[in-house]
This record gives structure tokens, sequence and C-alpha cells, in this order.
């Protein structure tokens, strides 16, 4: 199937025979693969002849994997090794990736596992991050994944920190959790139905957080939860190297966040994050894929961050309620934040400029305020929103007047056509 959508032929059942007869290719129990050296003068060649075509192959491929892990969300794991193989010629990724990880499983924690994870964490990181990794550990072990090799040895683990479910009293007990809810709350709080992580505890057995097949399935396992969980706001990745680790996660869009480090002990551990309200999953594997290409390591594309915010509800309400005093004055709609927001960013085409975004935020204000006149229910709240933002009478109480009520219920009715119109546009601002 992966033959066939590469080369778009219907029927490579011939061609995928030849293939298998080669002296270069190995059968293998998930099919064919090219001998190391071949496999590796034959992209060399045609990234030399031909880059357009390369780039067209990897194109290929690449919706191939992203077709099927759609399709398989639970058999991702490795669809995703595959996937992310696809990088390996770039060099921020080759030489801190380790593909072995196929022969390792992620399994769940059992009973008999907690004392060596706490002596392995005991190990790399001393008795005071032990402690909290034990209690970690007994509290939440259905956010733990462990992997083994094909004997069920337990080789490493990754704990995945809820940070939206912690109590007070545990903020207080764990230095890193603390640090990474006050850099939450301090520079994009979470907003209603909104989730982070912080991927608290990931080590290797014998070689802590080196490369190693275990660590490479520990990241393969972070990718998975960056695609597949709900509501996802923004993940943070402590590490006791943050320096060694540079290269790969700037290539996987991760900023260095020193406001979220935190110490242990007598360990200071330095922190990535990545806002997925930002950067979502689709926009972030097409930023993957423009670098999975390149020649050199690519630095950081400051453009999307430069554009969009992430607003509170309280901000948001705000926002709206000044788009709506502007809507027939679409000048005066230039610097309002909901023009930065993903509500207009993830519908705007790519090169939308301030004037179409202008245009988009009034036609969505419109449409707002339009749909509550369809409703029966809301007809008083349209009307009220009617006369004093789309036909505006000179002062509310003439609008009040023409409605025929008291002023006092006018100013209810309006700010229940307020509060409708900005649910319906903070509903798809969350949705975006």
């Amino acid at each position: 199937s992966l033959l066939s959508e590469v080369l778009d032929m219907p029927d490579v059942h011939d061609l995928f025979r030849w293939l298998g007869s080669l002296s270069f290719m190995e059968v293998q129990r998930e099919g064919l693969a090219a001998h190391d050296l071949a496999r590796d003068a034959l992209m060399a060649d045609l990234r030399w002849r031909s880059p357009d075509r390369y780039a067209e192959l990897h194109e290929r491929v690449r919706r191939y994997y992203n077709n099927a892990m759609q399709r398989n969300p639970r058999q991702s794991t490795q669809l995703l090794i595959d996937y992310i193989f696809l990088h390996r010629d770039n060099t921020a990724v080759r030489s801190f990736f380790d593909w072995q990880s196929s022969s390792l499983t992620t399994d769940s924690v059992a009973p008999l596992d907690i004392p060596e994870l706490r002596a392995m964490v005991a190990r790399h990181e001393g008795e005071e991050s032990a402690a909290l990794a034990a209690y970690w550990i007994e509290q939440l072990p259905d956010h733990i994944h462990v992997y083994r090799n094909r004997k069920r040895e337990l080789l490493g683990f990754l704990f995945l920190m809820p940070l939206q479910s912690l109590s007070k009293d545990q903020l207080k007990l764990d230095p890193a959790a603390r640090a990474a809810v006050d850099y939450l709350n301090a520079s994009a709080p979470l907003r209603e139905g909104e989730v982070a992580t912080l991927f608290r505890f990931w080590m290797e057995k014998a070689t802590y957080q080196s490369v190693s097949p275990v660590t490479s399935l520990i990241f393969v396992n972070m990718v998975r939860h960056y695609l597949f969980t709900p509501g996802l706001a923004m993940t943070l990745l402590p590490c006791s190297d943050p320096n060694f680790w540079m290269p790969m996660f700037s290539y996987a869009d991760l900023t260095r966040v020193p406001a979220a480090d935190f110490t242990v002990g007598d360990r200071t551990y330095g922190v990535y994050s990545h806002d997925w309200r930002v950067r979502p999953p689709a926009a972030w594997l097409d930023l993957l894929a423009s670098r999975e290409v390149a020649a050199a390591p690519a630095l950081p594309d400051p453009r999307i961050e430069d554009m969009l915010v992430v607003m509170s509800r309280d901000a948001f309400e705000s926002a709206v309620r000044d788009g709506l005093r502007s809507i027939t004055r679409r000048h005066e709609l230039r610097g309002n934040p909901i023009l930065r927001s993903r509500l207009i960013i993830s519908r705007a085409p790519s090169a939308a400029d301030e004037d179409a975004r202008l245009s988009l935020l009034q036609k969505l204000l419109q449409e707002a305020v339009e749909a509550l006149g369809r409703s029966p229910r809301d007809q008083k709240a349209y009307r009220a929103l009617y006369h004093t933002f789309i036909q505006p009478a000179p002062t509310q109480e003439q609008a009040a007047e023409l409605l025929d009520v008291p002023f006092s219920t006018y100013r209810r009715h309006l700010k229940a056509g307020i509060d409708a119109v900005t649910d319906q546009l903070w509903s798809m601002e969350l949705s975006s």
C-alpha cells in the first residue's frame, strides 16, 4: 500500500515482487526494506539529481502515514516511528534519534515496577527526586508509560503530569509542577476545556536522558500525545541537559522557557515548551514537513508566534464588545486582539493581509448577530444588538424607545445579546 501511494499506481504487485528479488532488499515481517547502504546511496543520488522529485516523494510518504494514523490512532506508535524516520537526513534529528526502538513495547505500570522505577530515579536524579517520583506513581499510575524489551524487562519510563488536575498541596510538594503552573498562568492561562502536560520524568534505566532506543520511543509517545490529546493547550518538557537537546528540540518547534526551570536537590532542570493553541498539531506537522527535506537544521520560525495571541475568556469578551461597537466601521476594528486569535488566523487564507482579516472579523461578528435573529427565543437580544450596533440609534436611551421597553430592560437584553455573540465566537475560537 505504501509503494502504491508513493508511485501513484493502483496495482504494484509485480513491482513489489521484483523489489523483493533484489539482493539489497530485505524481506521483513512488515514488508520490504532496502539495506542501509543501498537506501542511503539511492536517496543521496535522488536528492542531488532531482531535489523536487525527492521532496515530492517525501510528501507522498508523509500523506500515507498521516492518513494511516488518523484511521488507526491506537496503532500509531509504529506509524510514528516510520513517520519520524523521514526526518533522519536532517542533522538536527539524525544524531538525537535511534530508530532501533521498534523492538520495545509501551506498557502500563504494574505494582512490581514501582520499586524499580524509584531506584531508577534515585540513581540518576537523587533521593529527593526519587521520593517525588514514588509519590506521583502512587497518585497517578494511569499517567505513566513504561518501556519493556521482548523479555518484558523494564528499561525506562515516562510520566505525563496533567497540570490542570493538580491540587494546591501537590503544587507545593513538587517544584517542577509549581514552576510549570506558575509559568502557564503567567504566560498563557488555560481556558475552559483545555489541558496541559508536563513530561515530569522521562529516562532510560542505564543511560538516563542520553540518546537511546528507549528515549527515542519516549519522544514517539510524546508526539502521539501531541496529536491525539483532546484540548491540549501546552506541553512542557524538562531535561537535565537542555543545551544538549537544543538542536533537536528547536527543530521540533519547542521553545526554551527558563521561567519554568526548577531545582530538586542539587540539580536544576531546564524546560522547553510548546503552545498548541499558537501552533496546533496540523500546523506543526506542516512546519516539520518544510524542515524535513531541508539540507541544514532549521531555526525557529517566529512568524506565527508573532501573529497569534491566546486570550482568556474575559479578554475575549472585552474584545467582542469592542468589535460590536465598531462593526459598521471596519477601520475602527484595527488593533482588536481578535484579529490575532485562532478564530481569525485559522480561517484566513495563509497570505491574508490586515484588510482581509478585518473583513473576516466584521463578517464573523455580523453572522453571530444574524444567527440570533433567526432564533425566536433570542429576538429580544437580537433587536437590542441591531439597534445598538448594526443600525444604531443616536443614543442607547433612544434605542430603548425604539424597542418600546424600559431602559433597564433594554440594557438586560443588550447584555444577553453580547453574551450570546461572545459564546458563539468563543466556542469557535476554542475549536479552531
